[in-house]
């Protein structure tokens, strides 16, 4: 923190190292307004820097006066006269009849609606407020018990556009810096190259933003084809960008899908390349009784599927485009059906926890883990690999895991790290390095480990009773798919540490079913004798 702040301005002091970082690094990829921004906002008083800053930080983009309180600014008025100047405030911002209805209270509303009764809900006063002001007006001209100020913050955008290089996306927020500092959250120290940042080029900027903007409409409820128009052709040749606009092709997709504009959807699933998008695009062929376009597709798919739920999709589908086709259905492969257990339990609410309840014992421990256990094991014994700071893969202090994690590449790129890890596994040195990770890693944000669900208990018993072989197995899996295989494994596990074994249980309630996910991983396990079992409860009537 700079030596001229205080621990009161820990925001701007944050605010300050991302605007030193973001010129660090994307200084030429700045545009102008970018670059005066950032030398003017240096060169404010104190007091119109935090201001700003808190704004920013803030649910905008306009602020009541009265609202803000901050001992450390002190006289708003003053603290924003500089703010003003630049441009950056507006003190007289026009405002429609919903921006008012936000930040007016309902006894204020009910002022400037005289002719309404009193005992008339706030939500309720909206329509009035919309018949008494049709046009833009500005705060200060409602009435005259509103005599404040409203502050309307104008440099929202570009302070998006900065968060956006800092952080390579727009969920994270300016408050990881406070989260950090408190220790709430806490991060892996990735060695950063002074070049490391998230875009290469001012267009990845703009096209990010481009396909967000358009993504928001789509969420907002605008139609298919609206969407579509602004959002026009791609121009990137960023894997990265691409995938974001693949996935906006899907999007739209199944939107149109829910609107019935099947012939819409098998377009756009044909112009995505997002994983799923040719699956879904078979079925509506079959929808649409386009049999052999369907078929042809399918036939292409199952030759090279890919992922495993592609190809149990793919198999059940061509089954019954065979039977339209009056083709040789598929040789369907063997499976592999795991032992069942029939339980009739009292009515405890969750089936997962009276299963546990029922079957745990202190010599024979059973734990709800669902898919937390595998893969916390395999981000502990695999974390170098994981994190390993390859080019593009960490540009900032605050990634919980590498950008590119789901990348169809993340794997072979880090190949020889992953082998170097899953070879402990192999020589018997896993269980120990694992304890080491544990110990050393300790609440560090990870992709993988669920630390609030691997207590030490559960690591010791997990690390004596699981063979290696199986956790090879297991995290192989992973790295084939780590989109899908990250999920769908059973509910609960057993272990019995006195003979150093275990078994995994898929817990089913009345009336419920396998999902597909679940599906492979006991089909999976059960192929390699793993030991995995499925627990079909019944109520019992008492």
């Amino acid at each position: 923190m700079p030596d001229s702040l205080g621990p009161e301005h820990y925001y701007l002091s944050n605010f300050l190292t991302a605007l030193n970082w973001i010129e660090e690094r994307y200084g030429d990829l700045l545009s102008a307004e970018e670059h005066a921004f950032i030398c003017g906002f240096r060169h404010l008083p104190l007091a119109s820097q935090a201001l700003l800053v808190r704004l920013v930080m803030r649910k905008g983009p306009h602020f009541r006066h009265s609202a803000l309180k901050y001992p450390e600014i002190g006289d708003i008025a003053i603290a924003a006269e500089a703010l003003l100047k630049h441009g950056w405030l507006r003190d007289d911002q026009p405002l429609d009849a919903a921006q008012l209805f936000a930040l007016l209270r309902r006894g204020e509303l009910l002022t400037l609606l005289p002719d309404t009764p009193s005992s008339t809900r706030k939500a309720d006063l909206f329509e009035a407020l919309c018949a008494k002001i049709s046009q833009p007006t500005r705060f200060s001209e409602l009435a005259g018990f509103l005599n404040e100020p409203l502050y309307t913050l104008m440099v929202g955008p570009l302070c998006e556009r900065l968060r956006l290089m800092f952080f390579g996306n727009l969920s994270q927020q300016w408050s990881e810096f406070v989260l950090a500092d408190l220790g709430i959250f806490r991060y892996e120290q990735v060695p950063i190259a002074a070049q490391a940042r998230g875009f290469s080029q001012r267009a990845d900027i703009d096209d990010y933003l481009h396909l967000r903007a358009c993504r928001e409409q789509l969420e907002a409820g605008a139609s298919v084809n609206s969407v579509l128009e602004q959002l026009g052709p791609v121009r990137s040749d960023n894997p990265w960008i691409l995938n974001r606009h693949a996935k906006l092709l899907f999007l739209l997709a199944r939107q149109a899908e829910r609107d019935g504009e099947l012939h819409n959807a098998v377009m756009l699933y044909q112009r995505s390349h997002y994983p799923g998008a040719r699956q879904r695009r078979i079925r509506l062929l079959e929808r649409l009784e386009s049999w052999d376009s369907a078929w042809s597709l399918a036939q292409v798919a199952l030759a090279s599927p890919e992922s495993d739920a592609e190809q149990q999709l793919l198999e059940r589908l061509l089954a019954r485009l065979a039977r339209q086709l009056d083709q040789p259905a598929p040789a369907p492969r063997p499976r592999c059906e795991p032992e069942r257990i029939d339980l009739t339990l009292a009515n405890t609410g969750s089936v997962e926890w009276a299963v546990r309840e029922h079957l745990h014992t202190e010599q024979t421990p059973v734990h709800y883990v669902e898919n937390t256990l595998i893969n916390s094991l395999f981000g502990l014994l695999c974390w170098e690999a994981i994190f390993t700071p390859l080019p593009g893969a960490f540009f900032h202090p605050f990634h919980t895991g590498p950008v590119d994690l789901l990348s169809a590449d993340f794997h072979q790129r880090r190949a020889q790290q992953f082998t170097r890890c899953l070879a402990r596994l192999d020589d018997g040195s896993h269980a120990q390095h694992i304890r080491a990770i544990y110990q050393a890693k300790q609440g560090i944000q990870s992709p993988f480990v669920a630390w609030d669900w691997l207590p030490a208990e559960l690591l010791d018993q997990a690390l004596l009773c699981l063979p290696a072989e199986h956790l090879k197995a297991w995290f192989q899996r992973l790295l084939q798919d780590l989109r899908n295989n990250r999920a769908g494994m059973p509910d609960l596990i057993q272990f019995w540490p006195q003979e150093r074994r275990y078994r995994m249980i898929e817990v089913k309630g009345p009336g419920d079913r396998l999902q597909d996910n679940q599906k492979r991983w006991i089909e999976f396990c059960t192929r390699h004798n793993m030991p995995v079992q499925v627990c079909h409860v019944r109520w019992s009537e008492a």
